[in-house]
């Protein structure tokens, strides 16, 4: 391989010939060959997004020449157009803070602008330089949790979307199934009727809550620290610099951001990453729990439960001919422990703070911006392959309650639950149905055990077989 040499503060270093980065970015290279993972694009994305507003700030302000402003705006744009995705390779598992990622993008976006100039990348006489031009005014403690909120709202709107079609897809199966009467079930035991509608409604509601959840958190992020550079003073930027970037980015992304109010809170603390990954976890329980009750209810389909039927996307077996698996259902539930484990990360790292920085930025970015990733495709899987096309066994599930002993329960107003109880007890003994027994004893009438036993009005609450006041 041909190399060049690029120079930093420690020396020397020799870089391949053909690549935009430079010398800070391959001793990152050599020093953290650890995970071979990369940062995710909405994380290169923001960064730089932040150099193109950064140098047009300064521009305008008279602290940076025009003509290399505008290159390294042209550059950065490219990289926001996802141009150069190949040249940032900095593993996420590296030196803390974040400064190998920040030098990652200063130097591409140097040495790509320095080109737009004329100049080859192993000219000495390179213009623009990624520290004093490219990371003007910044510093790597105010532009990485700067990018990590941005990272989070570029794609915030398209989790909420995916969010919001399942939530429709459950409730546009809740209104399918409203006339299915069925066994509830407590404890993994029999209950009281309910509507297969209703089971199907509390899952879009639940879903939508978690949507309601992560909308708030998401907002939370809009309250950008940048101006801060190092530890909050603001050192080396200029008095204007930190709304005039707000205005800027605001411009570029329309994302509605605002000042955090406090700079040296915005380094210190990464509380709202923590609060925006908790609203996301939340929903992976949640969706943990729907996978989890598809599953059950689709079990068998001989042997289990067999009350809905999930879409069979593919053989589920190498031996057993014929075999279909709920593997949509169990795609969901490996997605959410995946980003459970992704939140946890989080939270020790959010925790690892210490006075005038948190140095475990790197880690928590390429977390949340995994987490989105992860939630995006699965819910959008999970929903077009799996929710949309349930089918509910009618059969099936009516017959299960029509088994069921639990129907006394509606019994208890009217004859008392020491005698439901002994009728529960009997019928189940007998393999008797609830009705005959009731008969037997004289306990109601066949008139009377009709408006009681209705499974449909039991559904519906109050108490049957009492006039209502």
């Amino acid at each position: 391989m041909a190399y060049r040499t690029e120079k930093d503060s420690l020396g020397a270093v020799n870089v391949p010939s053909d690549a935009l980065w430079g010398a800070q970015t391959q001793r990152a290279l050599e020093n953290f060959p650890i995970s071979g993972l990369k940062q995710y694009r909405a994380f290169v994305w923001s960064m730089a997004l932040i150099k193109r507003a950064g140098a047009e700030v300064n521009r305008d302000l008279g602290l940076l020449d025009a003509k290399i402003a505008e290159a390294i705006v042209t550059s950065a744009q490219e990289v926001i157009d996802g141009k150069w995705e190949t040249q940032f390779v900095v593993d996420p598992i590296q030196a803390g803070a974040g400064t190998s990622h920040n030098m990652n993008v200063n130097e591409v976006i140097a040495n790509r602008a320095n080109q737009f100039l004329g100049f080859a990348l192993d000219d000495p006489r390179k213009p623009v330089n990624p520290n004093d031009h490219v990371n003007m005014a910044q510093s790597t403690n105010d532009t990485i949790p700067t990018a990590i909120r941005l990272g989070c709202l570029w794609r915030l709107d398209e989790l909420l979307r995916a969010v919001d079609a399942l939530a429709d897809a459950l409730d546009a199966k809740a209104r399918a199934f409203d006339d299915i009467v069925k066994s509830g079930r407590t404890h993994l035991q029999d209950a009281v009727p309910v509507r297969m509608g209703h089971e199907f409604g509390a899952y879009a509601q639940a879903v939508r809550n978690d949507r309601e959840r992560i909308a708030t958190a998401g907002d939370r992020l809009r309250r950008l620290g940048i101006g801060g550079t190092a530890t909050g003073t603001g050192l080396n930027a200029h008095p204007a610099y930190h709304q005039r970037m707000i205005e800027r980015i605001n411009e570029l992304t329309n994302l509605r951001l605002k000042s955090s109010g406090n700079l040296f809170e915005s380094m210190q603390s990464m509380a709202d990453a923590a609060d925006f990954s908790g609203a996301m976890n939340t929903l992976a329980l949640t969706l943990t729990r729907i996978a989890n009750d598809f599953r059950l209810l689709a079990s068998g389909p001989t042997t289990g439960l067999d009350e809905i039927r999930l879409p069979a996307v593919q053989p589920g077996s190498s031996i057993m001919p014929g075999k279909v698996n709920p593997v949509m259902a169990e795609m969901l539930n490996m997605a959410c422990y995946q980003v459970m484990g992704n939140h946890h990360t989080v939270s020790l790292a959010v925790a690892a703070g210490q006075l005038e920085l948190n140095v475990m930025m790197p880690i928590i970015a390429y977390n949340l911006f995994q987490t989105m990733d992860i939630l995006i495709n699965a819910l959008n899987t999970f929903t077009t392959k799996c929710v949309v096309g349930i089918v509910a066994q009618r059969e099936k599930a009516e017959g299960w309650l029509a088994k069921s002993t639990v129907l006394v329960t509606a019994l208890n107003p009217v004859i008392g639950y020491l005698k439901a109880a002994e009728v529960a007890k009997e019928a189940m003994a007998r393999n008797a149905p609830i009705r005959q027994v009731v008969l037997e004893k004289g306990y109601l009438t066949a008139e009377q055990l009709d408006r009681v036993l209705d499974v449909r009005a039991m559904t519906e609450g109050g108490i049957l077989g009492r006039p209502s006041n």
